[in-house]
């Protein structure tokens, strides 16, 4: 099995979404009940009604996600961020944002399911002087072999488009979803040449995505700027959540006995990359 993954976006009414494959439950919506009464929205199968949706508040859907079964609950989740070119990402600490990476040495880092992340986003190319402060949900985790976790961290690809949107005053926010093995497009593609879909300005991505696979993280990227008031910044960091750094995945060479350090690089939406195992309730 091959995990996909597949972005689905919509911004201001743009909307993005991106997926891993493997099988999914029947369970897997999020807050949804079978026999509503209530016309199905766009994305939705017929008869069933969501009770939460990628415009709840920022979260609100992973908090949900803890009080539902699995380990997920202080479980760190590797993810790994890119983008176009120059572009460099930042996590803060205590409200301070440390050293950025850029995409030819992406940052990886370990976040706890259910909670919400600040990041930051710099050297946009052709706005370099320009900052973004996007934010990333966590909503559920993968289930790499463990001693895989760090090779297969959820990607958090940023295109161009997207920042643009976002300096330009609009909301643009991104879905990543588990897709279903047994539905996904035979489409080959690595983590530097990802695919993603847009969805109507009718249509919620989170709902699509439940369609299609498990829903794993929500990023959302508008033009909000830090707070000049330093009582504000708990709320503008969400609490400041802890999150861990990871090392990029170094494999072991042929011949050798320990790890050669390489350089990773690469962006995402779209993409193939290892065998999941399975989970039983």
């Amino acid at each position: 099995m091959r995990l996909d993954w597949r972005l689905l976006t919509r911004s201001a009414t743009y909307f993005c979404l991106a997926a891993l494959a493997t099988a999914v439950s029947a369970d897997t919506g999020y807050g949804q009940f079978a026999g509503s009464a209530l016309p199905a929205p766009a994305g939705n199968a017929g008869g069933i009604h969501r009770v939460y949706s990628a415009d709840s508040p920022p979260g609100v859907v992973g908090a949900a996600r803890l009080q539902r079964w699995g380990a997920v609950g202080g479980y760190y989740q590797p993810v790994a961020f890119r983008g176009p070119e120059s572009t460099a990402f930042a996590m803060a600490v205590d409200g301070v944002f440390q050293e950025p990476a850029t995409s030819a040495s992406p940052l990886h880092a370990g976040l706890l399911v259910g909670a919400v992340y600040r990041f930051k986003v710099t050297s946009i190319p052709g706005y370099e002087g320009e900052e973004l402060y996007p934010t990333v949900e966590v909503i559920d985790r993968t289930y790499p072999p463990h001693h895989l976790a760090a090779r297969y961290p959820i990607p958090i690809n940023l295109e161009l488009d997207d920042l643009l949107a976002a300096l330009a005053g609009q909301l643009v926010t991104r879905v990543i979803y588990l897709e279903d093995a047994t539905a996904a497009l035979p489409v080959s593609t690595t983590p530097e040449s990802s695919q993603a879909f847009d969805v109507a300005a009718n249509q919620d991505p989170l709902h699509v995505a439940d369609t299609l696979g498990r829903p794993v993280a929500i990023v959302r990227i508008g033009s909000l700027t830090p707070p000049s008031h330093e009582a504000l910044l708990p709320q503008f960091f969400f609490g400041f959540p802890p999150w861990v750094a990871i090392p990029a995945y170094q494999p072991e060479q042929v011949g050798e006995a320990r790890a050669v350090p390489t350089t990773a690089a690469g962006r995402v939406s779209h993409l193939n990359a290892a065998p999941e195992r399975a989970v039983t309730r």
